[in-house]
């Protein structure tokens, strides 16, 4: 049952259809991303744009997708498999102020074909209209109507790509706070660890994706400054008591990303904490690269490890 673990060769090994895709993806995302959606763009128009990228993602045949709510939060419930036994709650990125279900499909509906799993994607509120902690309440809200709906804890895994890799973190943390059960596993993509952002990375191939003021502007929206380093705003500042109780981790992270470095303190955090946790760099990749999924090789690469993963620990439970 288990997905093969497959290795991606370095960059220069790669097919030549995939180093120049790689290049065009590179460039697009630069013009059509990079230098539109950041301040002083309206977070309005931000959304739109946003909608208007990621119409094109591929998205697998035979995958349904439905509205339905979680204990009173709206998601979209995502399935190739109806006798899935396996549930698997995604939380999508956007600085905490843009995105949906629908914007990150091509990584939910891949999820959900491949693994097997009922994919859950939650429609969390948003800033500026809801800053902390309304997202992080949705979060662990659905997860509650998750266990509600008979899905046991260790049947139930969190994923979530960018500012949704900090609410599942930030969830994990309020759950064992309040002694709650915890789910098998945990997939942060990308995960914004830090809002102070006090350790940002600069990749010497420039990062073609995030810029620095629409992170500063998704901190600025989210909370208030007395909130930056609170472990449930910013994860790895959590202690090693706070941790210490996590399920295993996988932190997937481009090289090519300025908030390489939360990924790379977040690892660091869980493993000095004695948690199970792997992190996985690609070279040569962006912010959510995951997103290309069907189309670049590392993004297939990526997803098929995070599968096995999955399914690892679901079976070991």
């Amino acid at each position: 049952m288990n997905a093969p673990h497959l290795e991606l060769p370095p960059l220069a090994d790669l097919p030549w259809q995939q180093r120049l895709l790689r290049r065009v993806m590179r460039g697009s995302l630069s013009v059509l991303f990079r230098q539109v959606i950041r301040p002083p763009l309206p977070i309005r128009w931000q959304r739109a744009w946003l909608g208007v990228l990621t119409r094109s993602g591929m998205v697998p045949k035979g995958v349904a997708i439905e509205t339905v709510a979680l204990n009173g939060v709206p998601c979209e419930r995502l399935s190739a498999n109806p006798t899935a036994q396996h549930a698997l709650l995604y939380v999508h990125g956007g600085a905490f102020c843009i995105g949906s279900p629908r914007t990150h499909r091509s990584i939910t509906a891949t999820l959900a074909k491949r693994s097997g799993a009922v994919v859950y994607a939650v429609d969390y509120r948003l800033t500026p209209e809801h800053a902390y902690p309304a997202g992080l309440d949705d979060v662990v809200n659905a997860y509650r109507g998750l266990l509600a709906a008979g899905f046991a804890p260790e049947r139930i895994a969190l994923a979530g790509d960018s500012a949704g890799g900090n609410l599942i973190l930030a969830c994990v943390l309020r759950l064992l706070a309040s002694g709650e059960p915890v789910p098998a596993a945990l997939i942060p993509l990308s995960p914004l660890t830090d809002a102070s952002r006090s350790q940002l990375h600069t990749p010497p191939a420039g990062d073609p994706l995030l810029n620095h003021a629409w992170v500063a502007q998704a901190s600025t929206l989210y909370c208030t400054e007395a909130q930056l380093r609170d472990p449930l705003v910013s994860p790895v500042y959590a202690s090693v008591e706070q941790l210490k109780a996590f399920p295993p981790v996988l932190i997937q992270v481009g090289e090519d990303e300025i908030l390489r470095n939360d990924s790379l303190r977040m690892h660091a955090a869980l493993e000095n904490a004695g948690v199970p946790v792997v992190l996985e760099r690609y070279p040569g990749y962006w912010h959510v690269f995951q997103a290309q999924v069907g189309l670049l090789q590392a993004a297939d690469v990526a997803m098929a490890r995070m599968v096995a993963f999955l399914q690892r620990h679901w079976h070991d439970a």
